[in-house]
This record gives structure tokens, sequence and C-alpha cells, in this order.
């Protein structure tokens, strides 16, 4: 069996909300319960699986999008073999080790404490519910995507970082080479894939803005996120925070969590609203924003990267990014169409680049999968029927861990977002696993609580009872202390 998750995005507390411990404890809670399903044959007997493969599909320690790149002259972009880098991604992996220990300690039982595991079978083929256990081998396999890709780096002082992320997470990725973006930079990995017949990629490639031609390089999203995003929250903790209304200080603390990055104005426009900020504090805030937008558009990291392109990169972005700019269209929609058209596609999705892939149409793979948009999907891509054979082919994207907010569709023009927390898995199977089934999907989302909604859209103050309550963390999944697995078939 192997699974596949995506987009955890563990970060130092710097640049958004602690996973919540409980989001570890549903994915071993489902893993336990899709490995004893995956067990029932095809045949009807029951034969324990030996072996797990679980795939983390890139993003899953959010490196790039820490404020501590901001405390010195280190970049992504700068000399990466300096050790003022390396240093400054160690520090950040150290924080994000210490302040996510609950989610990665349960992530690291599954391989190491025989967290999974299953009864063993009688000669015809049932389960001996009264005996011992016996433990799934679980392999974890770590890729990289654009907020992770410092990890890809080649030289002694990442193989001392991975070396740490391999220990602490219980992967079997060796940590004295690059974890993979690719998965033929690995054997084990691409071995597991094959079995499974997918093709697995973060999908960053596919993204103009998140990847520029080589993952040993910077990219736009990596000065949006440090210079722009992160600039911008810190100018506004220096100069007007405290007299910010509650509601709208806590809003902004999710700012990361707005995907795309180039959507965060759209959505500050209507927040700044609604969460009783004065026509004062709303020019401020947009005046630091745009300040910081145009100082972005003047790196030359950027310029670089737009010379590289063959659309009207800095034009486009400051199209998106900048208050200044905006026109009376539908900003959010217009957005989303530029960045769409980037990549030459008529959607969001990413399916179309699927359809382009070697082993889609050789037919070596029967299930491609992406990670990055953090929007989960799957969409059958072709069948092909020889000889009484079927092969059935299909895309799918591994979705978030995290909280997503996503615009709004019954007004054009009316900068709304709803949002809400989520999870995906991706589950595959070999041979007659799971009755000879060939995958199965979970995904779940949960709405901010109504307190939160509340506070937010009312307004609340400083000196409010209501502003008392602790912000609300993403995804809020309810810890699984207690809660019962059923093994039935």
């Amino acid at each position: 069996m192997l699974v596949i998750l995506s987009d955890l995005h563990l970060n130092d507390g710097t640049c958004g909300s602690i996973l919540a411990p409980g989001t570890m404890n549903l994915l071993s809670e489902r893993l336990c319960d899709l490995a004893w399903r995956a067990s029932w044959r095809a045949d009807g007997a029951y034969q324990p699986i030996e072996r797990l493969d679980l795939v983390l599909l890139g993003d899953v320690l959010d490196i790039t999008c820490s404020q501590r790149w901001l405390k010195g002259d280190a970049r992504p972009w700068s000399d990466i073999t300096s050790h003022a880098v390396s240093d400054t991604v160690a520090a950040i992996v150290d924080e994000i080790l210490r302040r996510n220990v609950e989610c990665i300690r349960t992530l690291r039982s599954l391989a190491t404490e025989a967290t999974i595991s299953l009864p063993p079978a009688t000669a015809s083929g049932q389960p001996v519910l009264d005996a011992e256990e016996m433990p799934v081998a679980v392999y974890t396999h770590y890729m990289v995507g654009n907020h992770d890709w410092l990890l890809h780096l080649r030289g002694p002082s990442y193989d001392v970082i991975r070396h740490k992320v391999a220990h602490h997470l219980g992967l079997v990725s060796p940590h004295n080479k690059p974890f993979a973006h690719e998965a033929s930079e690995c054997d084990e990995l691409h071995e597991a894939l094959r079995r499974h017949r997918v093709l697995a990629r973060h999908g960053d490639i596919f993204d103009p803005l998140s990847f520029a031609d080589d993952r040993d390089a910077a990219s736009l999203s990596d000065a949006i996120s440090i210079e722009l995003v992160g600039n911008f929250l810190g100018h506004i903790e220096d100069q007007i925070a405290a007299e910010l209304p509650a509601a709208a200080a806590r809003a902004l603390a999710d700012i990361d969590q707005i995907r795309p990055n180039l959507l965060i104005p759209a959505w500050m426009e209507g927040m700044l609203e609604r969460t009783g900020c004065t026509l004062a504090q709303r020019s401020a805030i947009k005046r630091i924003w745009d300040y910081m937008a145009e100082q972005l558009l003047h790196l030359e990291i950027v310029r670089k990267c737009a010379a590289a392109s063959s659309a009207d990169m800095l034009d486009g972005l400051a199209a998106a990014l900048k208050f200044g700019r905006r026109d009376s269209a539908d900003w959010a929609g217009r957005t989303i169409n530029w960045l769409n058209n980037l990549r030459g596609a008529a959607t969001t999705s990413y399916a179309m680049h699927a359809l382009a892939e070697a082993d889609f149409r050789n037919r070596r793979a029967r299930h491609i999968v992406y990670g990055h948009t953090h929007s989960y999907e799957i969409l059958p891509l072709d069948a092909s029927h020889a000889d009484g054979y079927v092969l059935n082919q299909t895309y799918f994207n591994a979705g978030t861990w995290r909280r997503v907010y996503r615009p709004t569709q019954a007004i054009s023009g009316c900068h709304e977002f709803i949002a809400a927390d989520c999870f995906t898995l991706l589950a595959f199977y070999q041979a007659d696993e799971r009755s000879g089934r060939s995958h199965e999907t979970w995904s779940g989302t949960l709405a901010p609580s109504t307190i939160e909604t509340a506070q937010r859209s009312q307004g609340a103050t400083a000196g409010s009872p209501s502003s008392a309550s602790s912000p609300i963390r993403a995804p809020q999944f309810a810890s699984s202390r207690g809660m019962a697995t059923s093994r039935g078939y």
C-alpha cells in the first residue's frame, strides 16, 4: 500500500499558525484503518499487508516563509554554498522541529514504534483478532517542493540538516544526498511508486512563480514570501498593530494561508472593511503593502526572473499586488486568470499538465499525483480497452493539511473569502490489496468556529470579552484520543 500526503507546511511560528497535534493523530488513525482494509484480498480472504510506503509530497517543512530570513542578509537567492545561508536554514529547521514536536513525534512513530499493526491470519484467510498483532513496516519518503527546496541542496552543511530531519520524521530518505524532487533521484522511492503505477511530483515545476527551471535555485515565490509578506507583517507590527481591532490582527496572522499569495491584497480589501478598521487604518495598511510591493519589484531576483519570462512579469505582478493598480474589474478573478495564462492554462487545475507526462502517454502510470495548489482534485484522464483489459488513468491533487481561503463566486468584484481547514490523503493499492481496488482517497474540510467567524465579522476590539479568546489554530482537527477505530469489512 502506498499513501501520499502533501503541503503540511510545518513552520517555525513566524509565518502562520502551528499545525494542531490532532492533525497527525487523525492521520495515524486513518492509516491504521486503511492498512486493515487493504489486508482484505480480491478473493475475500484476509492476509495482512507487510509494508506501507508513505510519501510526503513536498512543502512539508516551510523553510522559505520564515521571517528569520529578515534577521540577517542571507536569503535563499544568496550564495547557497555560504555558511550564512546554511546556518539560517539550520536555525529555521531546528525551530520548526521544536515548535511542532507533537506532530513530528506522531509522524515519526509510524515508522519507528509499530504504530500500525494488524492481527495475523488463519490458514483459511481470517483474522485472529485475539492474537498479538503484527507490525506493518512503514517507509516514509520525503520529496521537496518550493517551500522546502533547500533540502535538495548538496553539501556537508545540508547533509547535517537532512540527517536531523530524517531522524525526527523517521525517514528512509538518505540524508547524505539531496531529498528527491523527482522520484528518479531516489531508487527506493522510485521503486515504491512504480510498484503502484503512480507518478508523483510536488507540481511546483508548473508554476512560473515557484520554479525557475532549476530546483536548486530560488524563485519569485521565495522573494514574495520573505521580502513582501514577511516585511509587511514586520512593518505592521512596528507601526500600527497596537491600534488595530483585535479581529483585524487575528486575520492578518492568517495572511500566509492565502493561496496563491498574489490574492493577498484582494483578500485584505474585504477583510479590512469587515473587521472594523477605520478608513485611516485601512489606508495606512494599504500604503505599507504597496510600498513593500514596490520594493519587491526592484529586487535583483525579481528582475532576473522577470527577464527570463516571455510574459510581462513585472507589470503583471504590479497589477496583482498593488492596491494602487486595482481597477474596477474583479481583482481576484483577474489575478487568477493572469496566473492561469502564465501556465498556458484555462483553469486553476493542473490536470492538463498530467496529460503531457511521458508516463501517462506510454501507459506506464495509472495514477498521476501532484500537490502544490492546496486544492484537492480527482479527475479521470483516459480509459484504454484492449483484449478484455481496462486501464483507467486518473489525475489527483493531494491538497493540503492547512487552512484554505477561497474567493466567493456570487458577486464579481466583491472580494470576500471563505475559509475551511482541510485534509487530504491518497491511498494506492497493488495486486489484490483492498479487494482488488486500485485507489482510495480521503478528503475533508472543517469550517472555522462560529465564534471565530463572528469575532472577525463584527470587528471585536482589544478590550472586548470576545477578544480574550485564544486565536483559532488551523487546522482544528480534534484529538483522536478516545475515538474508536472500527475494524469491520
